[in-house]
């Protein structure tokens, strides 16, 4: 032990005079190292403070106020830990498919100038994963210019602009932020291969692709055993030096075993006993059988750093000390699904309502990704203030996991808390059954006069809305909806998709009545158009799309249009 620990301190040494940093931080480093070796040769307490320990801590406090971080070579896990990591993504009986979709799907950019600020997925399985990031790397590049250029950056669809530089530091931004996330702001660990590090680190970027591939011939991760000998763990409390071990692991991150690593780094990162205190089932794997898609645990963890199961906010008390756990806390991007629009499942506010206007979306089988340009689509007018006041009364007193239904006793509270007075015959109805279906309480609320704490409004004008969402799907199947195209009647042709869709928010509580509207004023009240986009914007009937249905989520009254074919969300 004892001559590991020289070892290692000798290549910390070593390490300590790389990569050139400043005179001042060099020499502390190499004199730290000195001493620890020193240290570890003494073996004795007496030894240690007879060769100067008082010296190794004076250099060590000089260290941290340079901002100097003690070297790192990079952890390896227990036996214990590698198999609770794996049994914890895996379970413990997986196929050598789920296997190789989780460990042949690298984080790349698309090549295609339309869509080349989105994540390519050429395997099933990872989306979740892929998807996180994704929303994360638009809100860079979208919302946040400061961080990736020194030019003001207007939010544009323009993506072909976006110089590759521009985009490997909103990915290094996007994987930081998601990991600190995950560490609670406290911690980020960044897992990486010892196979691949030994060869990478110090050689010339245009090999370091070349290197990697050769390292990975061969290598497969099929045991908690495999995990223990391959993987080497970075812990970071700061965020700058993580940021520049992210920037190092690009091209590990573009390689086959990215989404991998990135997901046992997020795992690592909120701690593995953590992970398993947020869910609900914790014997479960976080990836799902029989297809090995991503759970929603892991794409929780990633968008709010808690592995909970749920989408709903805050909690459910089931009594006796039991609780189903849903999101408790604001987030920065957020989420949509397919299944809210089946009646599987209610998303709460927290994740309908995101800082910025990115989400992910996710269908039965499958994750994309939902973004407008304009953080205003997310203001809320009048109409949609109150809205959101009466939902989340209501879903405070939902004890049904999201079934959309609640108690008389509830029902009486929601009442009292948002001043609505029903008339005794409408009352009487909505209780008769002994619950009430937020559906009939809505169109009760619609029909109420504002002065009664209802939404009728005899103008018609309250809520009118229409702008641009944009929908991402980076999976190569999803291109002419899945259809196999071939180019030169050979290969698939394997392409990303980003649509464009017009969306239209009805002031009126029926389409019919809108489009009348819309034909008299020709669309006021949203964004100009002009050539191309006039045409999603003309007064016609709402296309649909599972997509729409996703959409309507969020604002339940759109009326989606685009032009072409329509988006896939699987």
């Amino acid at each position: 032990m004892a001559d590991q620990e020289e070892e290692d301190l000798r290549i910390a040494l070593r390490m300590s005079m790389q990569h050139s940093p400043p005179e001042p931080k060099r020499e502390l480093m190499a004199a730290a190292a000195e001493k620890r070796m020193l240290a570890a040769r003494t073996g004795s307490a007496s030894g240690l403070a007879g060769s100067g320990l008082g010296s190794v801590s004076k250099v060590e406090k000089k260290e941290k106020e340079l901002g100097v971080e003690s070297v790192n070579l990079g952890k390896e896990l227990s036996q214990e830990e590698a198999k609770q990591l794996f049994s914890m993504v895996f379970g413990t009986e997986v196929s050598k498919d789920i296997l190789a979709q989780w460990t042949n799907q690298g984080i790349r950019f698309s090549s295609d100038p339309e869509t080349s600020m989105g994540l390519v997925q050429h395997e099933g399985g990872p989306c979740g994963v892929l998807a996180a990031i994704q929303a994360f790397v638009l809100k860079y590049i979208l919302f946040s210019p400061d961080e990736l250029s020194k030019s003001q950056f207007v939010a544009s669809n323009n993506f072909a602009s976006l110089t590759e530089d521009a985009k490997a530091r909103a990915l290094v931004r996007s994987m930081g932020e998601i990991l600190f996330l995950c560490g609670d702001n406290k911690r980020a660990a960044v897992a990486t291969l010892s196979v691949i590090r030994q060869k990478v680190e110090g050689s010339e970027d245009g090999l370091k692709e070349e290197i990697i591939g050769k390292a990975l011939e061969g290598l497969s991760i099929e045991s908690g055993y495999d995990l223990q000998t391959i993987l080497r763990v970075d812990t970071y409390t700061s965020q700058a030096s993580a940021l520049q071990r992210l920037q190092e692991m690009i091209p590990i991150f573009q390689s086959r075993m990215g989404a991998m690593l990135f997901l046992i780094s997020a795992l690592l990162s909120r701690g593995l006993d953590s992970v398993q205190d947020d869910r609900d089932d914790p014997s479960l794997p976080l990836v799902t059988a029989p297809f090995g898609h991503a759970s929603q645990e892991i794409v929780n963890l990633l968008l709010c750093g808690q592995a909970v199961p749920n989408v709903f906010d805050e909690r459910i008390d089931l009594g006796g000390g039991m609780f189903l756990k849903g999101i408790s806390r604001n987030v920065e991007v957020g989420f949509l699904t397919l299944l809210e629009s089946l009646n599987f499942c209610k998303v709460g506010q927290y994740l309908k309502c995101p800082r910025w206007p990115i989400w992910v979306v996710g269908s039965e089988s499958h994750y994309t990704v939902l973004f407008a340009l304009d953080i205003t689509v997310q203001d809320e007018n009048e109409l949609e203030e109150r809205e959101s006041q009466i939902r989340k009364a209501f879903d405070a007193q939902d004890q049904s996991g999201g079934g959309g239904f609640i108690s008389v006793e509830g029902f009486h509270q929601v009442l009292k808390e948002t001043s609505i007075k029903l008339p005794p015959e409408k009352l009487d109805h909505l209780c008769s059954t002994g619950f009430i279906v937020w559906s009939e309480f809505w169109q009760v609320i619609l029909d109420l006069d504002k002065s009664m704490g209802g939404l009728k409004d005899s103008s018609g004008l309250m809520g009118k809305k229409v702008f641009d969402l944009y929908h991402f799907n980076g999976i190569a199947k999803s291109d002419l909806n899945g259809g196999q195209v071939t180019s030169g009647g050979e290969t698939p042709v394997q392409r990303p998709r980003l649509t464009k869709l017009r969306v239209s928010v009805p002031p009126r509580w029926t389409p019919e009545e809108f489009m009348a509207d819309v034909a008299l004023s020709s669309g006021s009240g949203g964004n100009d158009s002009s050539g191309k986009d006039a045409e999603v914007a003309k007064p016609e009937p709402s296309q649909h799309a599972p997509l729409v249905d996703c959409i309507k989520t969020r604002w339940p009254r759109a009326i989606c249009n685009w032009v072409g074919d329509p988006p896939s969300i699987v």
